[in-house]
Order: structure tokens, then sequence, then C-alpha cells
């Protein structure tokens, strides 16, 4: 049940719902996708890429635009010299280009991922991937990585909890140590792999569980109050509940106890259907859950997964962004969102999402219908 107490800071409110407790009222926390925010920001995409103040400075704007109890910093580590590594910017029709001093080039859209041509026959821009300690970049998605920097690995982040000033939940994430090899040995490879070349596999997770688990770590002394563990290739789309419970779950679980055991609250972002592996993703001994795709996306209904959960997490769920914000009307979201709050806010430890990011194209509109239906439906 809700409290009747005085009203709780947003950060209050997110520690209590993410502690099982009771919030005054569900928290609301949503992660955006880049292009949604480029949208509603109106800023250079190749600024707010590769610049910390400007990438740290539109987490504000988007969390004040939409009054969330939240603020996920995805992207850290940036490059407080990237500048010096350009010989040319110009903007065209497709998006802001770079041109960088080694000849290779990114476009940057206004709405979407980046999108890096190496030069031919080289490696690309200068980085160095390899590091013996933590991961060197981030695997943004198939074919982008993001640099992460040794000596600023964490300016984003601190900034964004100093500028939080304790009122707002900052949220910082890794990426599964599955993710790690999918991107290094090619995602169609990787899977055939799991099949033919298990041994090596598990060889190669531990390498990767063992940096990530120190860079989570390390992220928990910047004063974030969870982490996220980004998995979304760990679904049923990809893979099958037994590959599930031999190539991610002791992977994902050592990273997890690295988190707690750095005193910030641990959760597992996997999209698509996951309803076959909820039970093995909750024995990881994750602090919470999401996204939860509800169908179409996935095939997870939040009743269900609240009745399998069983209170031992919170969960982090479940709007569709797709079907539903992007596309439906705004009575139609209203009404999804209050059957949501209905078979969540007497449950312990329910926050109310997106199920996965907000998608490029939502409007604005739709996504302050989050908060509305909180406000008049939630306590």
């Amino acid at each position: 049940m809700m409290s009747t107490s005085e009203p709780m800071t947003p950060r209050e409110r997110m520690h209590a719902a993410m502690s099982l407790a009771a919030p005054d009222r569900v928290p609301v926390m949503a992660q955006f996708s880049i292009g949604h925010m480029l949208l509603q920001l109106g800023v250079s995409p190749a600024e707010f890429w590769n610049d910390a103040g400007v990438y740290v400075d539109g987490l504000f704007r988007m969390r004040d635009i939409y009054d969330f109890d939240g603020i996920l910093v995805s992207l850290h580590g940036h490059d407080p010299g990237w500048r010096s590594m350009i010989t040319l910017q110009r903007e065209t029709p497709r998006g802001d280009e770079i041109t960088w001093n080694d000849g290779s080039r990114t476009i940057y859209p206004p709405d979407d991922l980046p999108r890096h041509i190496p030069t031919p026959g080289a490696g690309g821009r200068p980085q160095r991937w390899e590091s013996d300690e933590i991961p060197a970049y981030i695997p943004v998605s198939q074919g982008l990585r993001f640099p992460i920097h040794a000596t600023h690995l964490f300016d984003a982040i601190r900034e964004t909890v100093r500028r939080s000033g304790g009122l707002f939940s900052v949220h910082g994430e890794v990426t599964s140590p599955f993710d790690y090899v999918l991107d290094r040995r090619g995602h169609q490879a990787a899977l055939m792999d799991l099949l033919t070349a298990p041994a090596s596999v598990k060889t190669e997770l531990e390498i990767w569980t063992t940096k990530v688990s120190r860079l989570a770590r390390d992220m928990c002394a910047t004063g974030v109050d969870a982490i996220k563990i980004s998995s979304p290739f760990a679904g049923a789309g990809f893979i099958s509940p037994e590959c599930y419970r031999e190539f991610v779950l002791p992977y994902e679980r050592e990273v997890i106890r690295a988190i707690r055991g750095g005193g910030a609250k641990a959760y597992i972002h996997t999209c698509g259907a996951v309803a076959d592996r909820l039970g093995l993703m909750i024995s990881s001994g994750t602090d919470g859950i999401e996204c939860l795709d509800p169908p179409p996306l996935g095939n997870v209904e939040l009743r269900e997964a609240f009745e399998l959960i069983g209170g031992r997490c919170f969960v982090k769920g479940n709007v569709d962004s797709v079907n539903l914000l992007l596309q439906a009307a705004p009575d139609e979201v209203l009404a999804d969102i209050r059957q949501r709050l209905e078979a969540g806010r007497n449950s312990p430890g329910f926050i109310l999402s997106t199920a996965c990011s907000i998608a490029p194209g939502v409007r604005r509109e739709q996504v302050m219908l989050l908060r509305k239906a909180v406000r008049e439906n939630s306590r």
C-alpha cells in the first residue's frame, strides 16, 4: 500500500520502491532513446554524443520536461579533448558529419544512432579498445562502440550526482559480459559459438565479467543509487532459457554482486520476450528487473510477473513505447497506463516506466501522460 506520510523527494521515492518499501506514490522513471532526446532538445548530435557537459545538461533538461523521479546516465567516459581529434566538422542532409584525424568519419543523425565509417584498411577513430582492468568502450549497439576515456571515466556521472544535489535518483549503466562477447565475435558468429565452441565462449565471458565487475564497483563510488545492467540480447528472440542459464546468468550474477557490494542497487534490462526466464533472472540476486515488454513487443503481462516475482525484486516497466506511446491516441495511452498502475501500485517495488527506451518519434505530450496518470491514480 502507498504511504500516507509527508511527500517524499524523488530520490527517496525511488529508493523506497527499489528497497521494496512503501513510497508516497508510484515513482516514474523511463529511459530515453538518444534519438528522442535529440529531437526534444534540439542540440547538435555530435556535441551531445561527445561532450560530457552537453550530455549532462541534456539529461537534466529531459528530466525537467517529464518530471521523472530519476536520471539514467547511460554514457560515460567522454574524452574532453575530442575536438582536437577533428579535421573537419560540417552539417549534411544526413546530420552532423565529423572527419577525424585518421581520415575516418562519423555521421550523427538528428534522431538516431551515429554511423562510423572507418578509413579503408584502418581500425577507425584512434582509441584503445583493450584494457587489463575495465572495458575500454561501451557496445552501444551492433557495430557502434562508445570509447571510455580511462582518466575521465565517470565525469558525466559525477557531474549528474553533483547537480542533482541528492534530490533525484541517479542511475549508472554497465553492459552485460554477454553483450561484449557478441560485440567482439560478431552477433551471428557468437550465437553459433554457444553451440559449437562453448568452452571458448565461457573463457571470454569470464574475462569480460572481471572487467565489467571492476567497472561497476568503481562506478558505485560516484554516489549513484543504482546501476542498470544492459543485457538486451538475452531474451527469447536470441537464446533459449538453457543458454541463458549457462552463458548469461552466472556472469551477470557476479556483476550484481559487485554492484551490491559497492552499496548500489542492481537491476537487469533485457528486451523482448522474457516470460520463460523471469525466474532465472530473479535467481541472479538482482534488486530489480526492467523492461518486461508486454505483447506484442514481448510476452510479459504485469500482473503475472508480480505473481511470479512475489516481492523478491522491484519491477520497472512496462508501458509499450512503440504500439502505445508512438501510435495510440492519448485516451488509449491513459487507459493503458491506469491498468498498469492498478496492477502494480499495491505490489512492493513498482516503478512506472516504459517497457524499453522511449522511441525517437514519440510526441512529448504522450510521454507526459505517464506523470499525469500517476498524479491522478497512484495513491
